[in-house]
């Protein structure tokens, strides 16, 4: 759907978090004095007519002609009640509309990582790089101003490219795993999902996909299709799929392998991905708290050494854990800090007299525990295997958690 043909139309925007309140932004910029429906099951402070808020938020929306949905917002729920509204999403106007060239990388894990080297490896050589998405500024905040020159690197979850109908010039996929199953119910529903990077290509655009997996290699597109290769360099405690990636990428653009290179040497890890957050009581702390799945839980342990504390746990989302718990039982972990509800999942499935398990619903106890019963010398690594949001508001509140609670006990 063309921006122009949004002019006569009756819109509600479902969903107000961040990305909603920056499409009514920009709609706003847009139409300042067309009046705009808005809907979110939390209050909503704005200068508009028609707010839906409260557990009936969604009863009114087959009124409109076009719905905006937010990624947080499951389709089927507002196909349901939707009527004959057109449904789009942020992410779909964007690709729709944007006259720039488009890098969107997908997967199940590293799509932070791979998205921020991308973006940083270009932005050394070119100057019109932007960085959208979960990782940058919402995509539509700079749909008004974008130019043909311009290259937008967006990192897109499965629920953004939930129902789109177009894909980006360059798409990048770089694994899959189960996740999301909660929301998805079945592996094949989340992958299909995750398909409509490349679903929407043309022949002029480009597939840059991992040949590790069989799913990903068997995916058809019209694109040129690009497998990521093994690469001479490494850097530590990113993975090498992730630069394997960026560097096919970067390649498209006409970098030699010596820029690239130069590129990722330079590149500081992100935050939450094995990030060293210091040495407290004689012990080294890292924070993972990024890794919401067992593999990524399974290469910070082979990144790092000496681990003898591992915090693991949170929301149980249906995944298994018997790949992770293998690993740990080849390791001589001594302690092990569990978070429910996926808790006594991982503890069944390891069950060693030998390590000492300690369980709890708060960060502070965590912290504690590993501060007494890690041996001095060791590295204590928060690597969860699963989200956080059962406890915590995200990923980032339970690192700022840790971070927190490590400072207060380590001055006492």
């Amino acid at each position: 759907m063309k921006l122009k043909d949004l002019k006569d139309k009756k819109i509600i925007i479902v969903g107000f978090g961040r990305e909603g309140k920056n499409t009514y932004k920009t709609l706003k910029k847009l139409f300042p004095l067309k009046g705009i429906a808005l809907a979110d099951k939390n209050l909503i402070l704005a200068d508009e007519k028609e707010i839906y808020s409260g557990e009936n938020y969604l009863e009114n929306i087959d009124k409109y002609d076009v719905i905006i949905k937010t990624p947080g917002i499951p389709y089927g729920q507002i196909k349901e009640k939707s009527g004959k509204a057109k449904i789009t999403s942020q992410t779909e106007l964007f690709l729709e509309n944007c006259p720039g060239k488009i890098i969107g990388i997908t997967g199940t894990k590293g799509k932070s990582t791979t998205t921020t080297l991308i973006y940083k490896i270009l932005k050394d050589h070119f100057k019109n790089i932007k960085l959208v998405g979960n990782m940058g500024r919402p995509c539509l905040s700079y749909l008004l101003t974008a130019k043909p020159k311009d290259i937008f690197v967006f990192e897109m979850s499965c629920h953004q490219l939930d129902h789109i109908s177009k894909s980006p010039n360059i798409s990048v996929f770089i694994n899959i795993y189960p996740e999301h199953l909660d929301y998805y119910r079945t592996f094949s529903k989340y992958f299909n999902a995750k398909k409509n990077i490349s679903k929407f290509q043309n022949k002029n655009d480009f597939f840059v996909y991992n040949p590790k997996f069989e799913e990903i290699k068997n995916i058809k597109t019209k694109a040129h299709k690009i497998p990521f290769e093994e690469q001479s360099f490494f850097k530590k405690n990113i993975h090498e799929d992730s630069i394997a990636a960026a560097v096919v990428v970067s390649k498209i653009f006409g970098l030699t392998e010596k820029e690239i290179k130069k590129s990722i040497d330079n590149f500081k890890t992100l935050d939450s991905r094995i990030e060293f957050v210091g040495t407290f009581s004689g012990i080294n702390f890292y924070n993972d708290s990024l890794a919401t799945i067992p593999e990524a839980t399974i290469f910070a342990l082979n990144e790092l050494k000496n681990i003898d504390t591992l915090i693991l746990g949170g929301l149980d989302r249906g995944i298994q854990f018997t790949k992770l718990t293998d690993e740990i039982k080849k390791r001589e972990i001594n302690n092990i800090i569990l978070f429910p509800n996926s808790d006594r999942k991982i503890y069944k499935e390891i069950k060693n007299e030998k390590i000492n398990f300690f369980f709890t619903s708060k960060m502070k106890d965590a912290v504690q525990f590993a501060i007494k019963n890690t041996k001095r010398g060791g590295t204590c690594l928060l690597s969860p295997a699963a989200p956080s949001y059962n406890l915590f508001k995200n990923y980032k509140d339970k690192a700022n958690q840790f971070k927190k609670y490590l400072k207060n006990e380590s001055k006492k």
